[in-house]
C-alpha cells in the first residue's frame, strides 16, 4: 500500500520535479538587478512596485519563447536563426556574444569581490583576489561537475537568496497597504521612467535566458508532450524572482540608504539594515548578495559556453564546414575553450579600467539584444509550418509584442544617454 501524500512531501515532489526555470532565473538575478531595484526603491518607494512584476512576466514570456521553439522543433533557438533567417541575425549574435561574455564575466567577478569581502571582511583579502578566487572556483565547479549537481547547487543558493532577503523585507515592511496599491495600481512618478524601464529590462537576465534551451536538454526534456512542464517549470521560476525583486524593492524604500552607486549602493544598504535591524538584518543582506552574484557567475559559466558552441556549430554547417568535434556540446573543445575564455582573461579588467569606447559598444549592444530576442520570437513562433501546434497565440504575441516595445525604448534611451543626449 502507497503512503498518503503529505503537504510536505508534495512540495519536495514539486520542487525535485523542476529545476532549469530556477536555474536560468537565479542566473539572471545578480548585482545589476539588485541595484536597479535598490535605486527605484531609494527614490519612489512602492509605488513603483508593479514594474518589478512586469519586467518578471516579460522575462518569464521570452523564456518561454526559447523552450516553444526547441519543444516544437527539436533544435535550439540558436540552430534555428542560422539556418532559417537571413545571415546577418547569426553572425551579429556570435560577434555580439564575445564581446557580452568578455565585459559582463569582468563584473561578476568584482561583484562576487565585493560581496566576499562584505562578508568576510576581516581576512584582509582584497576585492581584486575575492573575485579572482570565485571565478577560478566556477570555472572548476563548472568544468568537472556535471549538470545534475550544478543544479542542486543553484537551486540551494537561490532559497537562501530568496529567504533571507525576504525575511529582511518583511521585517522591514511597514505599511502594506502601500504595498498592495504598489502591486496593483500601476504609477510612473514624475522623471522616473528612465529607471523603470532599465528596472524591468534588468529582472531576470538577457542573453541567459537563451540558456534555458540546453538546460532542458540535460533534464531530457523534449518534445511538445514537455511544454506544459517548461512552462510551470518557469512560472514558478520568474514569480521567485519577482518576489526576490519586490523585497529589494520593500528594503531600499524603508532603509533609505546614502547616496551611493554601483556595488556600493548595496552595501550602504547593508548597513542601514544593521542600523535598523542589528547585525541579523545586515548578515542575512549580505548573505542574499553573496548568493546572488555568485549564482549569477556559475550560471553564466556554465550557460553562456553553449551558446558559443552552439552558434559555431551552427554558423560552420550553414557553410557547408564540418567541426570534427565531440556530439556534446558539453563535452566540445569550443565548450571548454569558452569557459576558459569567461574565467581568466576578464580578470586583467579588474586591475584596468575599461576603455570607453568598449563599454559604450557593450551598453549599446546590450540594450538592443532584448527587442532583437522579442522580435525573433515573434516571426519564428508564428510559423505554423515551423512550430506546428505550439505557434504562438493572441496573448503570447501581445505580451511578446510589449516586450518589443518596452526593451526598444530602453535601447533608443540608452543610445541617447551614450551619445551625449
Amino acid at each position: 500500500m502507497s503512503s498518503p501524500t503529505t503537504p510536505e512531501r508534495s512540495a519536495l515532489a514539486w520542487w525535485q520535479s523542476l529545476g532549469p526555470g530556477f536555474v536560468v532565473a537565479a542566473t539572471g538575478v545578480g548585482a545589476g538587478d539588485l541595484i536597479a531595484a535598490a535605486v527605484v526603491g531609494q527614490k519612489y518607494g512602492l509605488v513603483v512596485l508593479w514594474a518589478v512584476l512586469m519586467g518578471a512576466l516579460l522575462k518569464c514570456v521570452l523564456n518561454e519563447g526559447v523552450s516553444r521553439w526547441q519543444l516544437a522543433t527539436g533544435t535550439s533557438l540558436i540552430e534555428g536563426w542560422f539556418t532559417r533567417l537571413p545571415r546577418w541575425v547569426g553572425g551579429y549574435f556570435l560577434g555580439y556574444l564575445c564581446l557580452w561574455s568578455y565585459l559582463v564575466a569582468a563584473a561578476l567577478g568584482a561583484a562576487c569581490g565585493v560581496a566576499a569581502t562584505a562578508l568576510v571582511p576581516g581576512l584582509g583579502v582584497s576585492v581584486g583576489w575575492w573575485s579572482a578566487l570565485h571565478a577560478i572556483a566556477g570555472y572548476a565547479l563548472v568544468r568537472w561537475w556535471g549538470y545534475a549537481r550544478f543544479e542542486k547547487l543553484m537551486k540551494g543558493l537561490m532559497a537562501v537568496m530568496f529567504v533571507t532577503v525576504v525575511v529582511c523585507a518583511v521585517m522591514m515592511l511597514q505599511e502594506p497597504g502601500k504595498l498592495l496599491r504598489g502591486l496593483l495600481w500601476p504609477t510612473i512618478p514624475s522623471g522616473s521612467a528612465a529607471l523603470l524601464l532599465g528596472l524591468m529590462g534588468g529582472v531576470g537576465g538577457s542573453v541567459t535566458l537563451l540558456c534555458y534551451g540546453y538546460w532542458i536538454r540535460e533534464k531530457q526534456w523534449r518534445g511538445t508532450a514537455m511544454h506544459r512542464r517548461t512552462w510551470l517549470d518557469l512560472a514558478s521560476a520568474y514569480a521567485l524572482t519577482g518576489f526576490f525583486g519586490l523585497a529589494v524593492v520593500v528594503i531600499a524604500a524603508a532603509a533609505k540608504p546614502v547616496d551611493a552607486s554601483g556595488n556600493a549602493l548595496v552595501l550602504a544598504l547593508a548597513a542601514q539594515l544593521e542600523a535598523l535591524l542589528g547585525p541579523i538584518g545586515k548578515w542575512c543582506f549580505l548573505v542574499g548578495f553573496w548568493c546572488a552574484v555568485f549564482t549569477s557567475l556559475l550560471g553564466v559559466w556554465q550557460g553562456v559556453p553553449y551558446l558559443f558552441a552552439d552558434s559555431l556549430s551552427a554558423w560552420a554547417k550553414r557553410r557547408g564546414v564540418i567541426i570534427a568535434d565531440s556530439d556534446s556540446l558539453l563535452q566540445s573543445r569550443a565548450y571548454r575553450w569558452f569557459l576558459a575564455y569567461l574565467a581568466f582573461p576578464p580578470l586583467l579588467l579588474l586591475w584596468w579600467h575599461k576603455p570607453l569606447a568598449i563599454v559604450i559598444l557593450y551598453a549599446i549592444a546590450g540594450a538592443f539584444f532584448m527587442p532583437f530576442l522579442a522580435s525573433v520570437l515573434l516571426v519564428m513562433n508564428n510559423r505554423r509550418d515551423w512550430v506546428g501546434a505550439l505557434k504562438n497565440g493572441h496573448m503570447l504575441n501581445l505580451l511578446l509584442t510589449l516586450a518589443l516595445l518596452l526593451f526598444a525604448g530602453l535601447f533608443g534611451y540608452e543610445l541617447w544617454q551614450r551619445m551625449g543626449g
